[in-house]
């Protein structure tokens, strides 16, 4: 079946597999500003399921990464589209929605669950095209739309998963009647789990068709759950959806468990127990001159940093990565200058991370691509 959907060539595919990586790196600064902006001593559960996410979410980034170097891509993070413009939208059925970058507390959680929801569709729907006519705007980051039509945006980021497995089945099917493959990369980029420097799930090397539908498989899983379960189906971990719902309810899951219907140990939430920072603060709105605007402008650097570090690891220095999620953690400082302080103008409310990258900032990989070419 080939509806308009369907990734026609290689280079189509790549496009959607950067659009993956694309798509698992957006939800990084909304946990991380979350995680940060709770207040000291309160919320310890809290901080430590969005912590856990976060370095699940590195993961699966890491994940998309190796399926596209082994078709011979060129993971780019520092590509001047790579890091949405916060707010935002992610496809949720019919319509979009936002994801924006503000504090924890129930507005948070709410659009968390919506980004790791299972996907569930009717039968009447499987009928249809996966993708959905909708005009964006040029000013939005729209994820998950089709990179040959901005204007086409798919279902669910289940659907747009589906699409690209469908893709690399296709495509390698039809290179093997030619008595060819369409995993060519080399195998010296692939991330495995010696690099990586926390558990949150197996990264093994992409080379062939099973280890790429695989290695989707796991990323499909650890956000949604395995087909509609609340554990995934090797490692027996709590899927994304299902560790949000639990600060929802305010209870642990247990073994056993049903969907919605935890039964373990009660956890504390304090609703109240985050600074108040501005949503989607940008730099231009930060008196010009004031420190507060100074330190979020070496945020944004720092950030950029970060990107060019992750694009050089995926690039065939794999052993960097071991200091990636330690560089992501030591962010922490540098955020809670943001995150504590006052924004002048703005009574009562607070500075935040704005993810500018490469905006309102010297050139953040001007130093990155000069080593590239040296």
């Amino acid at each position: 079946m080939h509806t308009h959907s369907s990734i026609r060539t290689l280079d189509e595919l790549k496009e959607f597999l950067h659009g993956a990586m694309q798509l698992e790196h957006a939800t990084i600064p909304p946990y991380l500003t979350a995680l940060y902006s709770i207040m000291p001593n309160v919320n310890q559960d809290a901080a430590q399921i969005l912590r856990v996410i976060v370095v699940e979410e590195m993961l699966h980034l890491t994940i998309a990464a190796n399926v596209l170097n082994a078709i011979g891509g060129t993971p780019d993070l520092t590509r001047p589209d790579f890091v949405a413009s916060y707010p935002a939208y992610l496809p949720d059925g019919e319509t979009d929605f936002e994801v924006g970058i503000q504090a924890f507390g129930r507005e948070a959680l709410a659009t968390f669950l919506k980004i790791e929801r299972p996907a569930a569709r009717s039968e009447h729907l499987k009928a249809q095209s996966p993708l959905i006519h909708r005009k964006s705007s040029q000013h939005k980051t729209v994820l998950g739309s089709h990179p040959r039509n901005k204007d086409l945006h798919f279902y669910s980021i289940g659907e747009f998963y589906a699409a690209i497995v469908e893709g690399i089945k296709e495509l390698e099917e039809k290179a093997k009647r030619e008595g060819q493959t369409i995993f060519t990369g080399d195998r010296s980029r692939q991330i495995t789990s010696e690099y990586y420097y926390s558990g949150g799930g197996e990264l093994f090397p992409v080379f062939d068709l099973k280890s790429a539908l695989d290695a989707l498989e796991l990323i499909i899983e650890q956000g949604e759950g395995d087909g509609g379960g609340i554990y995934d189906d090797d490692e027996h971990e709590l899927a994304h959806y299902y560790r949000f719902e639990e600060l929802v309810k305010g209870r642990y899951y247990l073994k056993g468990d049903k969907p919605g219907h935890p039964t373990g140990p009660p956890l504390q939430i304090d609703w109240d127990g985050a600074y108040p920072i501005k949503p989607n603060l940008k730099v231009a709105e930060i008196s010009d001159g004031s420190e507060l605007r100074e330190a979020t402008v070496a945020f944004n650097h720092r950030y950029g940093e970060f990107l060019a570090l992750l694009t050089r690891a995926y690039n065939g220095q794999p052993n960097l990565l071991l200091e990636a999620v330690p560089v992501m953690f030591e962010f922490r400082n540098m955020m809670l200058e943001l995150i504590r302080n006052p924004l002048p103008g703005h009574p009562g409310l607070n500075g935040s991370p704005t993810y500018e990258i490469g905006k309102n900032t010297a050139d953040p990989y001007a130093a990155h691509r000069a080593e590239a070419a040296a």
